[in-house]
């Protein structure tokens, strides 16, 4: 028996993954650095080491590299300049007074970033200096984990960390299986299955581990979390090689974590800075706020009033100074030195002190006013009780906190659908069994039938249809199952813990159990299943195609114990319908139909017998396609569409995923508040709808404009058909709207509601048109009806088109503040795209949560968070801001008109101590403590009133 596993291939819509372009060329890794023959020479190889870096600065290089990144911002560097001239210039105040708090603010600023680089630091070394034990000489050696080279045999114990990508060998289990969570790489909290090629699977001790020669060939590192290809070739004394297909689910990720498996050994493939988990490793680009991008216009237009009033001084002095008392009074001789000075040369000194004298207009310790202000400020966020969730026992979370003021001026929010405003908890509600509906459970399997279509003649569907059904749903899958103790099987009476990378299989099988087939584990390669006569029937797996997003289904083949061989496969109704009998189609699509429009996830079921030749033939093609180390993707997918043909339909399943509570008031409230709603799911249109329905972001009132697949069909060119439904939509719009923006919201509320659904394939018929001309007009029109819209559903979108989505609206007119929220790994490309990016702590694991500048535990907590602090940060933020440069405004206005009384003799009118401690002390606590604390309307009353949020967008 052979098991074969394929997996997943990662979508990247039409563009370029991440590092595709660097897979050129394999490597050669020899397990345990032994050369695989005594007569071959063996020449090592040299691979980096396993250290990972990922801090910014070390000892040497901090002070000149944080220097100038400090002296890149324009108050900094314009300040140093000040300074220099002070040094070099006789100027009539001190260096000190624009050197001290120019010390003062450089050196807050590089103890900050000083301070998160050692932790960085420190983390690397935590990282790098775990003890971890390698297989040397068939003895267990202790080592540093940065000391792991390309070809090391490692061991590892359950709970522990990969150290870096290993091919797994052996586990304890006989069936050289492990357990993996990847929430720390894809954000996937559900245990995953891994498995060992079946030549090693015995080598389970040092000392037999340490026998093995072998070679393994594999690419080069690629970025790719799901893509994996290499082949193991197996040496022994008597025989030639063994070769063996290598994929993903034969390597095991560094910063996975290994669960429910006492122990493995794996080779290392891929260390330090090149393991995927580094090669994916992207610092997030730096997000500036809209409020720090006004305070460098305000800095560039106040630097012209300083130079205005250094040059009118300037002109005025010479001016005075043309009568000749008043150049040289009796008083205040000139010297020698100072007669044969030149004019030019004298008028520009001049100029420079006066810029000297007048430099205090630009607020030097605003930059650290205002990071403080931002810093102390979100610990508001963190210590809010109402994001508190008990279920996580875990509140709110800041990363960003350069962004607060962001939150109160967010225009556009895009929202993922599953697990963001679902629970992303899926519970078994009803199937479909040639037509007829199985809900509830009633004695011996017996559901309570209703029949979907015209066959409204039929009770129930055949006994033996049934239990085709519930069989499909037992095997088609990649449950795993875990029992306590379980030694010849788990007992009657236990009960089954299932794991799988998927709530939907879970679901499923739990559905199947409610009817009386139990799924009970797979052991040796064989799937056991309870059927109803509590009979325990048999499969041999033998081959499993795996659910991937290109294809939108899988399936597997098993020998039954008669010796019949069986594919079952489950999908969704777009991926299966054409690959069954036509007149099977009918009886379950209106079954299916109706499912989606009340909102639940659904799935089809289909089977077909094969052959003993034909399964010859597609098991020697299955075994070339996972041998091939070039092209691998495609040839599977290939054999995979020729298996999956000329398929007989079962039935179908209904899964419903519930909204998360308070999920439509939160929308509501968004709404209320004058914000946009964009929902990005890669669901289906009909499940996506009814849950937009559900969650109040359609209302009964919305008219729906479709830019979809099903409507640009109807025509053959489909771009000539997209051009006309785009015309059109157009001119409904635009008759029914004022063309005041301003008034648009207003609008909203006193004329017929629309809103937008358009499908993956659709945008990228609009972003990726063949002609370019024609492309640019299609992205026109649609902007233009996307402003108009009340809210827009994108479904059926891959993650970049998620990101592509939000960049277009990003760069609208008026640039626009966007804020994307979401749960999954799926998510984090448009989270970082947007000006603001919100995780959700959800059940997919913590991808988004770390890649986000803020994270919550649930939708709802966006109500709160947006309407009343983000409004009372970009309240106080503005207050600051304006305080600085209006203070300073005045603070430097006496010293300009003193200069009228002095004779222009840039005379300071403030003394030198004053002048130095102003900025930094005197001015600068009061406003930070009001930044930090006033609240002009109470709290609780803008969370309840979200017009109020209106107020404070319109008016940035």
């Amino acid at each position: 028996m052979v098991l074969s596993l394929t997996w997943e291939i990662k979508p990247c819509s039409g563009l370029q993954c991440a590092g595709e372009e660097k897979r050129v060329g394999t490597r050669t890794v020899f397990v345990g650095n032994h050369p695989v023959s005594e007569t071959e020479a063996y020449i090592a190889q040299r691979f980096c080491d396993n250290r990972i870096v990922s801090s910014k600065y070390t000892l040497w290089n901090f002070l000149p590299k944080n220097l100038f990144e400090q002296f890149r911002r324009i108050a900094n560097f314009y300040f140093l300049i000040i300074f220099l001239v002070q040094v070099t210039v006789d100027t009539p105040t001190s260096p000190v007074t624009s050197g001290l708090p120019l010390f003062f603010v450089i050196t807050v600023t590089a103890i900050k970033q000083g301070y998160e680089d050692w932790l960085r630091h420190r983390a690397d070394n935590e990282v790098n200096k775990s003890t971890v034990y390698i297989i040397e000489n068939a003895k267990r050696v202790r080592k540093e984990s940065e000391k792991i080279k390309v070809g090391d045999v490692v061991e590892v114990q359950a709970d522990e960390t990969f150290p870096c990508d290993l091919i797994l060998l052996s586990s304890c289990t006989s069936d050289g299986t492990c357990y993996v969570t990847t929430a720390s790489l894809d954000g996937e909290s559900n245990c995953k299955t891994h498995y060992a090629v079946r030549d090693t699977i015995a080598l389970c001790t040092a000392e037999s581990i340490d026998t093995l020669r072998a070679a393994i060939e594999c690419e080069q590192p690629q970025p790719d979390l799901y893509k994996f290809v290499g082949r193991i070739n197996i040496y022994s004394n008597s025989l030639e090689a063994v070769a063996r297909s290598l994929g993903p689910e034969n390597l095991l990720l560094k910063g996975a974590t290994l669960k429910n498996t006492k122990k493995i050994y794996g080779v290392a493939v891929y260390t330090g800075m090149e393991t995927k988990m580094a090669l994916n490793y992207q610092g997030k680009s730096q997000k500036r706020s809209a409020v720090e991008k006004s305070i460098n216009a305000f800095l560039i237009v106040y630097l012209f009033i300083l130079l205005a009033k250094a040059a009118v001084c300037t002109t005025l002095k010479y001016v005075w100074q043309s009568t000749p008392y008043n150049d040289e009074p009796w008083y205040n001789q000139k010297t020698q030195k100072e007669r044969e000075t030149l004019k030019v040369l004298k008028m520009f000194t001049d100029f420079l002190s006066f810029m000297v004298l007048f430099n205090f207009i630009i607020p030097v310790s605003m930059y650290v006013t205002v990071e403080m202000q931002k810093f102390l400020g979100s610990f508001f966020i963190s210590w809010d009780k109402d994001f508190y969730d008990e279920e996580i026992n875990e509140g709110a979370l800041v990363n960003t906190s350069d962004l607060n003021e962001e939150l109160g001026q967010v225009d556009y929010i895009f929202t993922d659908k599953t697990g963001t405003l679902t629970e992303n908890s899926m519970e078994f509600i009803e199937c479909c069994i040639d037509g007829h509906k199985y809900k509830g459970v009633a004695p011996e399997t017996d559901g309570l039938s209703q029949t979907d279509g015209p066959l409204t003649y039929f009770d129930k569907a055949d006994k033996n249809r049934e239990e085709l059904f519930l069989r499909a749903l037992c095997l088609c899958h990649t449950v795993e199952v875990k029992t306590s103790d379980a030694v010849d099987g788990p007992p009657e009476s236990a009960e089954l813990t299932y794991m799988s990378s998927s709530p939907d299989e879970i679901a499923l099988v739990k559905g199947a159990k409610k009817y009386g087939f139990t799924f009970v584990g797979i052991r040796n390669g064989h799937m056991r299943v309870e059927n109803q006569r509590k009979e325990i029937e048999v499969y041999e797996l033998l081959h499993t195609l795996n659910f991937d997003s290109v294809r939108r289904r899988m399936s597997v083949i098993v020998k039954t114990q008669a010796g019949d061989i069986l594919l079952f496969c489950k999908g969704a109704d777009s991926a299966v319908f054409p690959r069954v009998q036509n007149h099977e189609i009918e009886l379950t699509k209106a079954h299916v139909e109706r499912n989606a429009m009340d909102g639940y996830r659904t799935l089809c079921v289909a089977f077909k017998e094969i052959a003993p030749d034909d399964y010859e033939r597609i098991n020697r093609q299955l075994i070339e396609a996972k041998m091939a180390l070039q092209d691998r993707e495609e040839k599977m997918e290939k054999v995979f569409d020729d298996i999956e043909t000329n398929m007989n339909l079962i039935g179908a399943t209904a899964v419903e995923d519930k909204l998360q509570d308070q999920a439509a008031e939160t929308i509501e409230a968004l709404h209320a508040a004058g914000l946009k709603v964009w929902v990005l799911t890669g669901d289906k249109m009909e499940t996506a709808k009814s849950t937009c329905y559900a969650c109040r972001l359609f209302q009964t009132s919305t008219e729906l404009l479709e830019l979809t697949t099903k409507t640009i069909e109807e025509s053959e060119r489909k771009e000539d058909r997209l051009h006309e439904l785009l015309i059109e939509y157009r001119k409904k719009l635009l008759h029914d709207f004022p063309k005041s923006t301003r008034s648009l919201k207003k609008a909203w509320t006193e004329h017929q509601e629309y809103g937008l659904i358009i499908d993956g394939s659709t945008l990228s018929l609009i972003l990726n048109s063949s002609q370019d001309s024609s492309s640019n007009n299609y992205k026109s029109i649609f902007l233009q009806i996307c402003m108009k819209c009340t809210a827009v559903l994108c479904c059926r979108m891959a993650p970049l088109q998620k990101a592509q989505i939000v960049r277009m609206v990003k760069n609208l007119k008026g640039s626009p503040i966007t804020l994307s929220i979401g749960d999954g790994a799926n998510d984090v490309s448009m989270i970082l795209e947007s000006h603001v990016g919100i995780g959700i702590k959800g059940k997919e694991g913590r991808q988004a949560a770390r890649n986000s500048d803020y994270a919550v535990p649930k939708f709802k907590h966006l109500k709160k968070l947006l309407l009343a602090h983000g409004h009372l940060y970009y309240v106080r933020i503005a207050h600051l801001v304006q305080y600085f440069f209006y203070k300073n405004l005045c603070f430097i206005l006496p010293q300009f008109l003193y200069q009228f009384f002095c004779g222009f003799s840039q005379q300071p009118l403030y003394d030198a101590a004053y002048l130095t401690m102003y900025n930094i002390c005197f001015t600068s606590l009061p406003i930070l403590a009001y930044s930090l604390l006033e609240q002009h309307i109470n709290i609780d009353t803008l969370a309840s009133d979200p017009r109020l949020y209106m107020v404070s967008v319109e008016f940035q």
